[in-house]
């Protein structure tokens, strides 16, 4: 016998109508800190329980809006550990790019990092993912030869992350070219290659 589901299904319209609601408020120059519950649940003409059966909070609803932002990192085709991170690294260098000319991701991200707990859940949920595929990468990489196995992973993913995020968010003035993530995986490997 079917166990009979509690409650009424989650209208997606709804959501859609909230987290809309919160990137006008963020276009319109409302930050973070001035957004309430009682005033995203106003603006999207729902009722607060509404929201809240939604969401556990703001933090956990502007997770959501931060991922409404976000395309979906592409799985690394497995194919060599090169080319498998040259698709992770063009990855995060279309986004700088889209970072760049996008006024509300842009604000969105700078009022998070002011957010301590917004900012932890945002690496916890998103950031922290991404990581892990790279992991995976790279554990192949040392488990076929390819890359040497006494190198710490998270010092080794920071290695090739870290050049494109530092263009694409800390330098926004620097140029985020076709080749650059090529140039970046090939240099770092030629130093993590194996001793012979």
């Amino acid at each position: 016998m079917r166990e009979r589901t509690r409650g009424r299904p989650r209208n997606a319209a709804v959501d859609s109508a909230v987290i809309e609601t919160v990137l006008r408020l963020l276009e319109e120059g409302v930050t973070i800190g001035e957004l309430s519950v009682e005033r995203i649940a106003r603006e999207a003409g729902v009722g607060k329980a509404t929201v809240y059966r939604r969401w556990a909070g703001k933090e956990a609803l502007m997770i959501d809006v931060l991922r409404s932002l976000d395309e979906p990192q592409p799985e690394p085709p497995g194919g060599t550990v090169r080319d498998d991170l040259v698709v992770v690294l063009e990855f995060l260098r279309r986004r700088g790019l889209a970072r760049r000319s996008s006024a509300l991701l842009r604000t969105l991200i700078t009022q998070m990092q002011a957010q301590p707990g917004l900012w932890r859940e945002y690496h916890e949920t998103v950031v922290t993912a991404r990581r892990e595929a790279i992991h995976a990468v790279l554990r192949r990489g040392m488990a076929t030869g390819e890359i040497r196995a006494d190198v710490d992973v998270d010092l080794l993913t920071d290695l090739f992350v870290s050049p494109m995020l530092s263009r694409a968010v800390l330098h926004a003035w620097r140029e985020l070219p076709e080749g650059l993530s090529e140039q970046i995986v090939d240099t770092v490997l030629e130093g993590v290659r194996p001793r012979t």
